[in-house]
């Protein structure tokens, strides 16, 4: 048997892996075991292809419409070596959105990024309490285009194409070994081609496990706001939701107990 740690306790709180306990100099076999299929899970969220078909389908009993595009990176194992095509929309889809043009508020993505079961699980759910939101002021927004093989920086040339006042990506994030479907928001104003990442505002880790839906939406709608007050977004704009966002329901550090 392991001896007994403080540590123990803080399992509770955290999916971080601590205080596994031991079996002589190495750890023990459930721990090792969990650890590899952690890791499997992380690369096969890496090589998942997005059924953007699916999601589609998922989003229109929400009565959200969609639209299939597709980046310039042709296969999955292009897009992962050659990171400045999935920065960029194909032919097909590029021409598609230049006549459907719309001057929106707020153009919406959603792109597989490295995690496509993040997209898969989280963005129906996100968008229903984001909408939830918004419904309550005037904001006018396109429908979701879907991309797939598609980077965060797609989204400035789909806003931009859209003559959007702002562009939201969904986005699946990089892997962990405890958090293989991350979805993360970027939020960026007057979208453009070539603009760097500090041009843009993100929200990470949006999953029921991290940071939950109806608290995601909140802080969106928070930076949305001021990015349209301020006419500007990134480094420039600070997420000052914290106190109010705790009172969603959010759970209080366990370290201030």
């Amino acid at each position: 048997m392991d001896e007994k740690t403080p540590w123990q306790a803080l399992r509770a709180h955290t999916a971080a892996r601590i205080a596994l306990g031991r079996r002589g100099v190495s750890v023990p076999t459930s721990a090792q075991l969990a650890f590899q299929l952690a890791h499997a899970q992380a690369r096969d969220a890496v090589h998942l292809a997005l059924d953007g078909e699916a999601l589609a389908r998922d989003l229109a009993a929400q009565g959200q419409d969609c639209v299939q595009l597709h980046s310039a990176a042709a296969t999955r194992a292009e897009y992962l070596q050659r990171p400045d095509l999935g920065r960029r929309l194909d032919d097909v889809s590029r021409a598609r959105l230049a006549a459907a043009a719309t001057g929106v508020d707020l153009a919406l993505v959603a792109a597989d990024g490295l995690s496509a079961l993040a997209v898969q699980r989280h963005a129906a759910p996100f968008l229903a309490a984001l909408r939830a939101r918004l419904a309550l002021e005037a904001w006018t927004l396109s429908p979701l285009h879907i991309v797939a093989q598609g980077r965060v920086a797609i989204g400035d040339e789909v806003g931009h194409l859209l003559q959007a006042k702002a562009v939201l990506v969904l986005i699946g994030e990089r892997p962990g070994l405890s958090s293989p479907d991350s979805l993360g928001l970027y939020l960026t104003w007057a979208p453009k081609v070539g603009l760097l990442d500090e041009r843009r505002n993100c929200i990470s880790n949006v999953r029921p496990e991290g940071l939950a839906y109806a608290q995601a939406a909140y802080r969106l709608h928070y930076l949305l706001s001021q990015a349209f007050t301020r006419q500007l977004s990134g480094v420039e704009v600070k997420d000052e939701t914290v106190e109010e966002g705790a009172a969603l329901g959010g759970a209080r550090n366990f370290l201030l107990k």
